[in-house]
């Protein structure tokens, strides 16, 4: 399925009113291609689209965006008509196209000998005029928004690095200070401070062991029942945090044996395990803050705040940093990846495929609610690179898959969308020089994102 602009019936001429306009202007025939005006000329006529598709859009830089396109009874050129300058806009045939032009003295004509194709025109054009100021103010909006981001996520950076270099610092602090502690513990012997100090090493040296968590649950149960029966308080408290260093029940009745007082022996225990404790809750805070900075760097990497805009770009790069800024969203959904091998860059503006991305992923992830199952594919087709997003959620309806990309249409809830979030896919697509479908039934949707890998020329 192709998708269409939802131009509203009032913006279109009835075969009536096209038959009326004939004898004011003449036919031009368009190959695919073809331009029918562009930037660099003045517009002076009104065209009437007859047949095939005139996509406008407009050049900032050397990046081409899509407005519009225009299909069978609609029209363009009626603002550069009405001011008389030059056109910022260019038209093009996306296929072989018919048009009707009727130059601007004429069209003023039009208007006075037949109203009523005059209030199809002013009217059309006065709600494209509403919809490109509300299209700017939109932009501008999302403008000052990426710049608080780019700002924000640089200032998180920092602080989340220096974190991270504070709580390896703090593990080594608290490990130096326990052990100094443990050198003027009357409570133990020369030799046991020897023993509780292997014993802390050891753990240290071994890192966290790796149980599944019924395994890990039976072994903290074990551990707490061992320390119970030595009357070790708090035990059910100590019991994990042993059992994370990878203290088992066997290392534990060895160090009971160098510990034969039961006193010394719940006093070596409870040391130990308030000093692991210690390096547990630092290691948690680098993680913490590990993830500020992957939260970051994948942040950076979607909206590509220190790059150029348009470049060779990776798609399969782009999908997983909208699976990792998704990842809390799409927890409880099983979630396949299936990238082809060798999958070339294509030339495109990253950050726009970005936004594609995270609107198909994030709508999977409403549609399967945590539960089901989200599949990402990326594969080469000829000259262009193929991007699938699917899901087993319910599907939508047949009767309104041809609407999911008119703007401020949506299938949720009052409240719960503005509607825009495929028409947006659908614009970023386009002036890729790309093509989104959509194919859906119940328990499967999927998405399909055609892009060309060259640069389209013009």
């Amino acid at each position: 399925m192709r998708a269409r602009n939802a131009t509203p019936p009032e913006q279109r001429l009835t075969g009536e009113q096209i038959e009326a306009l004939f004898p004011y202007g003449r036919e031009l025939t368009l190959e695919a291609g073809a331009y029918l005006f562009d930037e660099t000329s003045v517009v002076d006529s009104f065209y009437v689209v007859l047949e095939g598709e005139i996509r406008i859009s407009r050049l900032d830089g050397a990046r081409e965006t899509q407005i519009g396109t225009h299909h069978p009874r609609e029209f363009t050129g009626g603002l550069a008509v009405l001011t008389g300058r030059r056109s910022v806009h260019r038209g093009r045939a996306v296929v072989p196209s018919r048009v009707l032009e009727i130059d601007s003295e004429t069209f003023r004509r039009v208007s006075a000998e037949r109203p009523e194709i005059g209030d199809v025109f002013i009217s059309g054009l006065a709600s494209r005029m509403r919809e490109t100021q509300r299209a700017f103010r939109q932009h501008e909006k999302l403008a000052a928004l990426g710049k608080l981001s780019a700002g924000l996520a640089h200032e998180l950076n920092n602080p989340a690095a220096a974190a991270r270099r504070a709580s390896d610092e703090l593990r080594e602090a608290a490990s130096k200070a326990q052990l100094r502690s443990l050198g003027h513990d009357e409570r133990f012997s020369a030799v046991q401070r020897q023993v509780l100090a292997k014993h802390l090493r050891e753990t240290g040296a071994n890192g966290e062991v790796s149980l599944d968590p019924l395994a890990r649950g039976d072994r903290e149960d074990e551990i707490a029942l061992w320390l119970e029966d030595r009357g070790v308080g708090e035990a059910w408290d100590l019991g994990p945090t042993l059992v994370a260093a990878g203290l088992e029940p066997l290392r534990l009745e060895r160090l009971a044996e160098d510990f034969e007082d039961e006193r010394a022996l719940i006093g070596a225990l409870e040391w130990l395990g308030a000093t692991l404790e210690l390096a547990n809750l630092a290691d948690e805070v680098g993680q913490c803050a590990a993830r500020i900075s992957e939260l970051v760097k994948a942040i950076k990497d979607h909206t590509y705040m220190d790059r150029s805009s348009y470049a060779a770009t990776d798609v399969r790069e782009g999908l997983e940093s909208t699976l990792t800024i998704l990842g809390r969203k799409l927890k409880g959904a099983t979630v396949t990846r299936d990238y082809e091998e060798g999958l070339p860059k294509i030339w495109a503006h990253a950050g726009e495929l970005n936004q594609v991305w995270i609107n198909l992923v994030d709508n999977a992830a409403d549609a399967v609610e945590g539960r089901g199952r989200i599949g990402v594919r990326a594969y080469r087709d000829g000259d262009s690179v193929v991007v699938e997003v699917f899901d087993d959620g319910p599907g939508i309806p047949r009767e309104l898959q041809a609407r999911v990309f008119e703007p401020f249409f949506t299938t949720k809830q009052v409240g719960e969308a503005t509607g825009l979030g495929l028409d947006i896919v659908r614009r970023i697509v386009a002036s890729h020089g790309g093509e989104i479908a959509l194919a859906s039934e119940f328990g499967k949707t999927r998405l399909v994102v055609r892009l060309p890998i060259e640069r389209k020329s013009g």
